[in-house]
């Protein structure tokens, strides 16, 4: 199955349940006096963060959430049930957008991060008042109760950004998943084309203490991907969650006058998209060095330090220098989220 991050819905809350009319039948009382009672309240629709879900593909097989209406009143100065609110569970990192299709705009309603956070999307409509509300010393048997209030009615955009600390970036076939393969107990499915990741992958590194790191394999970009080339947007909405990014590079990349030009051009992207992107944190390593000389291997690390760059040097295949990058990623991410906390 693909991975579903977006999913455009209908939501509706429930009507208001009306009041109602009715009279005691008691002796030398105008027609018995009225006891209508009121009607119950329409049902809430509310969205509410799940830790089993990953995707929005439930959403995207249904596109009308409708709540039950609230009862009517009953005699007796009986009020009608209050309809239950209707609970619409999304996965964690959901951003919710109000559309307005006439005016074709959009606002950000929602961004629901937590674990069992929740937002009311529609409220239900009130329940109208029976008639016994509306007795005076000039109308004892009054004929008439309200009607509930309608319900709202949304159209709603749905976004899934995915909340990593880490994301591993980088142009297709840099191997951004084996190497969250390799430092974690993702499985991800591994293959030498283009895109072959189409949606995220998460991996979760275990750390000594008990403490886990979220990292996400980034689908990877092209030139051009800040205006939607490749899988562009899919690429860069995710990595806007993320604390920290792991830049890859493939040793095939290397060649000619500049060997770490690729660096610079997903980078360029990261600008041309958000320029906050550009200013996040990144450890940048050239992968696949079991495909290159002794030789090849030790000009392109004199190259890095003439230019004053710091790059590791890893196989994510075979496990070379893994060690000292999760070590970088744990201290790197440890000190943003002190940062970010003070």
């Amino acid at each position: 199955m693909r991975f579903i991050d977006e999913a455009v819905i209908t939501v509706v809350s429930g009507k208001g349940g009306r009041g109602c009319i009715a009279f005691r039948r008691e002796k030398y009382i105008p027609f018995g006096g009225p006891n209508g009672g009121d009607g119950g309240k329409g049902g809430d629709v509310i969205f509410r963060v799940s830790p089993s879900l990953l995707t929005l593909y439930d959403l995207r097989l249904k596109r009308r959430y409708e709540a039950k209406n609230g009862q009517m009143g009953l005699g007796w100065q009986c009020n009608g049930k209050n309809a239950d609110d209707l609970v619409v569970e999304v996965p964690q990192g959901t951003l919710i957008y109000e559309l307005d299709e006439e005016a074709g705009t959009e606002r950000l309603a929602a961004d629901l991060t937590q674990i069992g956070e929740e937002w009311v999307a529609v409220h239900g409509g009130r329940g109208g008042k029976g008639n016994m509300h509306f007795k005076t010393s000039t109308n004892r048997a009054p004929r008439f109760a309200q009607p509930g209030e309608p319900g709202e009615e949304k159209r709603l955009r749905m976004e899934l950004r995915l909340l990593a600390e880490v994301g591993i970036i980088g142009l297709p076939n840099a191997g951004k998943s084996t190497l969250i393969s390799a430092v974690s107990a993702a499985r991800p499915k591994i293959a030498p084309y283009p895109f072959t990741t189409l949606a995220p992958n998460l991996g979760v590194i275990q750390g000594e203490d008990g403490v886990q790191l979220v990292a996400a394999d980034i689908p990877g970009l092209i030139e051009g991907a800040h205006e939607g080339q490749g899988l562009g947007h899919d690429f860069l909405k995710h990595v806007s969650r993320t604390r920290v990014l792991v830049h890859l590079l493939a040793a095939e990349e290397t060649e000619g006058d500049d060997p770490f030009a690729g660096f610079s051009l997903v980078d360029e992207e990261l600008v041309r998209y958000d320029p906050e992107l550009a200013k996040r944190p990144q450890l940048r390593a050239v992968n696949k060095v079991d495909t290159l000389s002794p030789e090849r291997l030790a000009e392109l690390k004199a190259a890095a330090r003439e230019r004053g760059l710091d790059i590791r040097f890893i196989s994510a295949k075979f496990g070379n220098g893994l060690e000292k990058l999760v070590e970088a990623m744990w201290a790197l991410t440890a000190k943003m989220k002190q940062e970010q906390q003070g």
